[in-house]
């Protein structure tokens, strides 16, 4: 996504705009759709975060993305591939839209089970919430006019939250 690497305080209404944009989405996968799960940080109450929602679109297995993928792109999705990301695979939104990133993965996708761990963990320990809120301020005054760099600014902490996420611990 162009531009800088801008955080904002949380914006109450993030849920209601996820919920907007979802229901095209499951209306136009109908049957297809297994769930349209809200992740990032926007889905974490009171996290600042970019203003930009987060969706994975979750279908049964890996068999059913290019129906997802033609299906989507009725709604004027573009296909951009897994970006580099196995098991996840990318779309740019359509014009108009309100900011989102919008991901089809399956069911038993690690990248899905990633973007859920880190979520719910965040959503349980609000102090670990706090912290990468802290973080992500920090990356992106540091590194507002280079996504990378502040993505990669953050992959430590994102590492260590989903092996505490997967043991089942702190």
């Amino acid at each position: 996504m162009p531009g800088p690497v801008i955080i904002v305080d949380y914006d109450p209404h993030w849920p209601d705009l996820f919920e907007e944009l979802r229901a095209p989405v499951v209306a136009a996968l109908g049957e297809l759709v297994v769930i349209v799960e809200h992740v990032g940080s926007t889905a974490v109450p009171g996290l600042a975060a970019k203003p930009i929602i987060d969706m994975d679109v979750v279908v049964p297995s890996v068999a059913d993305i290019p129906e997802a993928i033609r299906r989507l792109a009725t709604l004027g999705y573009v296909h951009r591939g897994d970006l580099g990301i196995a098991g996840r695979e990318a779309f740019t939104a359509p014009a108009g839209k309100p900011r989102h990133h919008l991901y089809a993965c399956a069911l038993d996708s690690e990248e899905l089970r990633r973007h859920r761990s880190f979520r719910d963990y965040l959503l349980t320990h609000p102090d670990e919430a706090r912290a990468y809120e802290t973080l992500k301020r920090a990356a992106a005054r540091r590194f507002a006019e280079d996504r990378a760099a502040y993505n990669e600014a953050k992959t430590r902490f994102v590492e260590a939250v989903l092996q505490r996420a997967s043991s089942g611990g702190r």
